[in-house]
């Protein structure tokens, strides 16, 4: 998800810069001793290392990066015992921690998207800033962003690129991207930002062109979406209650996710009319709240951290206290 002073997940492990939104995301967990904290994507360790200098707790480290968790080996050996660090996907916890004997949390943080030092490692291809081989997988396994546009119909291109990256002109990106690859394979980051460039004129912000093409790619090679449902509903199951859950999103397609997983576990969406029939008014009725919110609102970075680190530019923060509540059934709307 090269560390620096604009680093979203900077090297915390080793005592770089803090992550997007510490202070406000250590505010929501409220790490008390003796607790139990998951950090379902450590990147950095930042927000690991918050919590084990905030409390005598234990924190959990997820992260689907091999390149993560060898980095959190330093941040081990600063808090011994306390640290556990897990390679593999945040939506599979409960199966991750259950060997290490953990079956209820405190606290679960999540910082989604992809990482400074993913970004800023040329070699991962996830950024149109470096001519790199086109991969764009956090992990190791599954298809890569160069298999997807070279081997993907012209329609599955323009909707994902659409739906995942919110492109308007993504049917022209897709025609153009077609066109390109009869000619020769697109293998590298710098061919693909070109040919989108080629279509999309250059916004009003100064935004990159390519910047919704690639993110759509990167979603979409780690289907970070339907992951992110996983991670949620993984967390209303493995969080105790009174339990917190912190999540910093990046961009309107997770952080919609977020709030209306966190306003339909709180009870705060429309339930069905009381005027319906009962057979069927029985039929939709809803479970138990899982989940009190903890803001009716998204929280933002401040002016003072938006100055220091311009890509916490549209991070947003939402929190939830668990609930006594059952889990939801399995198969209920996320």
């Amino acid at each position: 998800m090269a560390s620096g002073s604009s680093s979203r997940r900077a090297g915390a492990a080793t005592g770089g810069h803090t992550p997007v939104m510490l202070a406000e995301v250590l505010e929501t967990l409220a790490p008390r001793d003796g607790a139990v904290y998951v950090d379902s994507t450590f990147g950095g360790g930042g927000y690991s290392r918050g919590l084990l200098e905030a409390a005598a707790c234990r924190v959990c480290a997820i992260d689907r990066d091999p390149a993560a968790i060898e980095t959190g080996a330093a941040l081990a050996q600063r808090y011994p015992g306390r640290v556990t660090l897990i390679q593999g996907r945040f939506g599979e916890m409960q199966q991750l921690l259950a060997p290490h004997g953990i079956r209820e949390v405190d606290g679960i943080a999540f910082d989604l998207g992809v990482s400074s030092a993913q970004l800023d490692d040329a070699a991962r291809g996830f950024s149109f800033r470096y001519d790199a081989a086109l991969d764009m997988r956090m992990g190791s396994g599954g298809p890569s962003a160069e298999e997807v546009i070279n081997g993907a119909t012209q329609e599955m291109l323009a909707d994902l690129i659409y739906d995942y990256g919110e492109e308007r002109r993504a049917r022209a990106i897709a025609r153009a991207i077609v066109a390109a690859r009869t000619e020769a394979p697109i293998r590298r980051t710098s061919q693909l930002a070109d040919i989108v460039r080629a279509v999309v004129r250059r916004g009003a912000g100064g935004i990159d062109p390519a910047t919704r093409t690639f993110q759509a790619l990167r979603i979409y090679v780690n289907d970070e979406l339907g992951e992110l449902d996983l991670g949620l509903a993984a967390s209303e199951r493995m969080l105790r209650p009174g339990g917190r859950l912190a999540v910093v999103s990046f961009h309107s397609l997770e952080d919609r996710r977020v709030k209306a997983f966190l306003n339909r576990r709180a009870g705060a969406t429309p339930r069905p009319s009381r005027h319906l029939p009962e057979a069927l008014g029985d039929a939709t009725k809803m479970p138990q709240p899982s989940f009190n919110l903890l803001r009716k609102r998204a929280l933002k970075p401040g002016a003072a951290e938006l100055s220091a680190n311009p890509r916490s530019r549209s991070a947003r923060l939402r929190g939830g206290e668990r609930t006594g509540a059952p889990a939801w059934p399995e198969g209920a709307a996320p």
